[in-house]
């Protein structure tokens, strides 16, 4: 028998319907008890097993196919999210020049085909010019993003390589004294260049391979001078060939200098989210919630696992709980990303055990086994921390993505998550937290295999 036969409730992300009420299936129980109500009050975009960006409707879960290197992988993940919004009123559009200015530039719709799919993909070509100049895309004043200057903000576009093959990326104050944050980013050998700012804090700088040639550039800070509250994202044909850095945009264009784009936000926090089309406005992306799995019948009071298989979208030191309960704090166990960095926290009823990994934003595989003397927290294959004593649970009949009662929502992507109402030995929690090869390992932290 396998060990995953042993389980009371298993949810290993596959069958969903759109909803509000038991639309994330689980593998088991097979009556049904273990489905859960996923929610979210809008659309939302995911990852497809095609790697295409496709939209879903409200209240549907998105299992979202992970991409190494541009390659879509076979098996999804539960995405879910907090709330965000594109505060960019065109995501797109870049040929309309009411909504988006050019420097020495045109833009051609219909040039491509995009990472969704369609043929949207907007051809960004330099023009024939004397002299070192600029040639970028910007958004025109009144259609630029309103944030607050202290929030921190993230830009994102998708950029293909077309005769040019290196791209800068700018967050840039639209409005009050000159801000800026930087990224620049070689598409042919998938590098971020070196960066600068000006007046902005909290930089961070990413590049995530979308396949077929697309990339995510991605750029994040906040504006140091209280007077700004408008931000634009400034897309550069460059050249390294042509001009060193950081000044890699500075060339004579030809009018055959090219690079594709699609796709734009500007959202407020510290990390990017799915993407959020826009036309004509801001859109708000509420957050996901999953809760709301289980009864009585699946989970033991007196002793139990539970295991997940998790990653956070970013290490952004806040409590993400997944949590079985009877619907109150006093009677629970939960696994965690928690307020420290790249730490893994688990609680059986009121017994803390901690493990800090090297990166949360990694897949971990995260069993807390509890009884009633000797709780365990087993994570990627070893026992990390054993307590002495744990007060007694009554009533265990619900698993949620959060802390009991609704708040420390998981915002992450869970491959799977499973109770046991059994004890499970030393052996088998170690087997059910290992990688089965190194190849699921290599996946699973989604490093490069060479």
């Amino acid at each position: 028998m396998s060990l995953y036969d042993k389980a009371s409730l298993a949810l290993i992300p596959s069958g969903y319907k759109a909803g509000t009420t038991d639309n994330l299936y689980s593998v088991l129980p097979a009556n049904g008890d273990g489905d859960f109500n996923a929610t979210r009050g809008t659309s939302a975009t995911r990852v497809n097993k095609d790697g295409l960006i496709e939209s879903v409707v409200a209240n549907t879960p998105r299992l979202d196919y992970p991409l190494i290197d541009g390659v879509v992988q076979s098996c999804p993940a539960l995405l879910l999210e907090p709330s965000r919004a594109n505060k960019l009123p065109y995501s797109l559009d870049y040929d309309n020049n009411t909504y988006y200015q050019k420097s020495n530039s045109t833009a051609t719709s219909e040039s491509g085909i995009s990472p969704d799919g369609a043929n949207t993909a907007y051809e960004l070509k330099d023009t024939d010019d004397t002299g070192n100049t600029s040639h970028y895309i910007q958004q025109a004043s009144g259609y630029r993003a309103v944030i607050d200057y202290d929030a921190i903000k993230t830009a994102s576009v998708f950029v293909k390589a077309g005769t040019k093959k290196q791209v800068q990326v700018r967050l840039t104050n639209g409005a009050g004294s000159f801000s800026y944050i930087m990224g620049n980013f070689d598409l042919e050998t998938e590098t971020i260049l070196t960066g600068a700012s000006a007046n902005a804090s909290d930089i961070s700088y990413d590049l995530q391979n979308y396949g077929n040639g697309w990339y995510r550039c991605i750029v994040s800070g906040s504006w140091d001078l209280s007077n700004v509250t408008q931000s634009i994202i400034q897309v550069f044909t460059a050249d390294l060939s042509l001009a060193a850095l950081p000044n890699m945009h500075n060339y004579q264009g030809d009018g055959t200098g090219t690079l594709f784009i699609w796709g734009q936000m500007i959202e407020e926090g510290s990390y990017p989210t799915s993407y959020i089309p826009t036309s004509g406005s801001a859109v708000t992306r509420n957050a996901d919630e999953c809760n709301s799995a289980g009864t009585s019948a699946e989970f033991n009071d007196s002793e139990g696992v539970l295991f997940a298989e998790i990653a956070a979208l970013d290490n952004d030191l806040t409590h993400r709980r997944i949590s079985i309960s009877d619907g109150t704090t006093g009677n629970l166990v939960y696994v965690s990303f928690d307020t420290t960095s790249n730490r893994i926290l688990a609680n059986a009823n009121g017994r803390i055990m901690i493990y800090v990994t090297e990166d949360e934003t990694q897949f971990q595989k995260v069993a807390v086994y509890y009884n009633a003397t000797a709780p365990k927290l087993y994570v990627n294959g070893f026992l990390r921390e054993t307590e002495t004593a744990m007060t007694a649970i009554t009533g265990l009949s619900e698993l949620a993505f959060d802390n009991a009662v609704g708040g420390n929502n998981f915002y992450g992507k869970a491959k799977q998550l499973m109770t046991f109402n059994e004890a499970l030995t030393d052996s088998e929690l170690e087997q059910i937290t290992s990688w089965r090869s190194f190849g699921e390992m290599a996946k699973g932290q989604l490093y490069t295999i060479e």
